[in-house]
C-alpha cells in the first residue's frame, strides 16, 4: 500500500459515476427521468421543469430534498420512477473488481440514491458481493451530500473513524464535508455534472480512472 494510505482502514465510495464511467451515461438517463418527473408534478414545460431541477440540484445537493422541501414528494415515488432505467450500458470493469477485492478493510458505499438501485448498479458491475453496506439517502433522512450531517450519520452507523476513512466521489463539492471531519478525499475528475462552486482545495488526490488508480496505491 502506498505509505501515505497506510492509515486508511475504511473506504467508502459514492456509487453513480464514480464505480462506473460518467460516459456510460446511465446517470444522463436518471437525470432525464428526473426532469420528466418534475414536469409531471408541477404541471410545465420542460424547459421550466429543467430549471426548477437543476435550482434544487445546486441548492440542496439531490432535487428530491428540494421536491420534498418544497412540494411535500413522496421519496420512495420519486426513486421508483427516476430509477427505472436500462442498466445494460452498464459492464463489469475487471480491473476494478480486482482492485477492490484486494483492499484491505472496509469497504462502504454513500450514495444520494437508494439502496435497491444501488444494488442493481452493484450487479451489474460485478461488485454485488463487494461492500460491507450501502448508506443510502433513506438512512440520511433525505438530507443527502453534501450536508455534513449526512458524513456525520454514516460515521455513526458504521462506528467509522474519518480519520482512518477514505471517500471516493465524481462530485467534486461533496468531498468538502468529507476533508472536514478528517477523511482523506479522492475527486474522480470524468466529466461529469459539477456544481459552480470550483473550490478543490479540500482535494487530496485528482484521478480520471478509479481501477488504475487503486491497483498503483496498492502496487506501490
Amino acid at each position: 500500500m502506498l505509505a501515505s494510505l497506510s492509515h486508511v482502514r475504511n473506504w467508502i465510495f459514492d456509487l453513480d459515476n464514480t464505480l462506473y464511467p460518467a460516459s456510460a451515461n446511465l446517470f444522463a438517463m436518471i437525470d432525464a427521468r428526473i426532469g420528466e418527473y418534475v414536469q409531471r408534478l408541477l404541471h410545465c414545460s420542460p424547459e421550466e421543469a429543467h430549471k426548477v431541477q437543476k435550482a434544487y440540484f445546486h441548492a440542496h445537493g439531490a432535487t428530491l430534498y428540494g421536491l420534498i422541501e418544497e412540494h411535500g414528494t413522496d421519496p420512495h415515488d420519486y426513486l421508483d420512477y427516476v430509477h427505472d432505467v436500462d442498466m445494460s450500458v452498464l459492464e463489469a470493469n475487471e480491473a476494478l473488481v480486482e482492485a477492490l477485492a484486494h483492499l484491505p478493510g472496509r469497504k462502504l458505499i454513500f450514495t444520494n440514491g437508494d439502496a435497491p438501485y444501488a444494488q442493481k448498479v452493484l450487479d451489474r458491475l460485478g461488485l454485488g458481493e463487494t461492500f460491507e453496506a450501502i448508506h443510502d439517502i433513506h438512512a440520511t433522512s433525505y438530507r443527502p451530500k453534501p450536508e455534513p450531517a449526512a458524513y456525520q450519520g454514516l460515521c455513526d452507523a458504521y462506528g467509522l473513524d474519518p480519520h482512518a476513512s477514505l471517500f471516493v466521489e465524481d462530485m467534486a463539492r461533496n468531498l468538502g464535508p468529507a476533508k472536514a471531519i478528517g477523511m482523506t478525499t479522492v475527486w474522480i475528475d470524468n466529466g461529469s455534472e459539477q456544481a459552480p462552486d470550483a473550490d478543490r482545495s479540500f482535494i487530496d488526490y485528482t484521478i480520471t480512472d478509479l481501477g488504475a488508480w487503486l491497483h498503483s496505491i496498492l502496487e506501490s
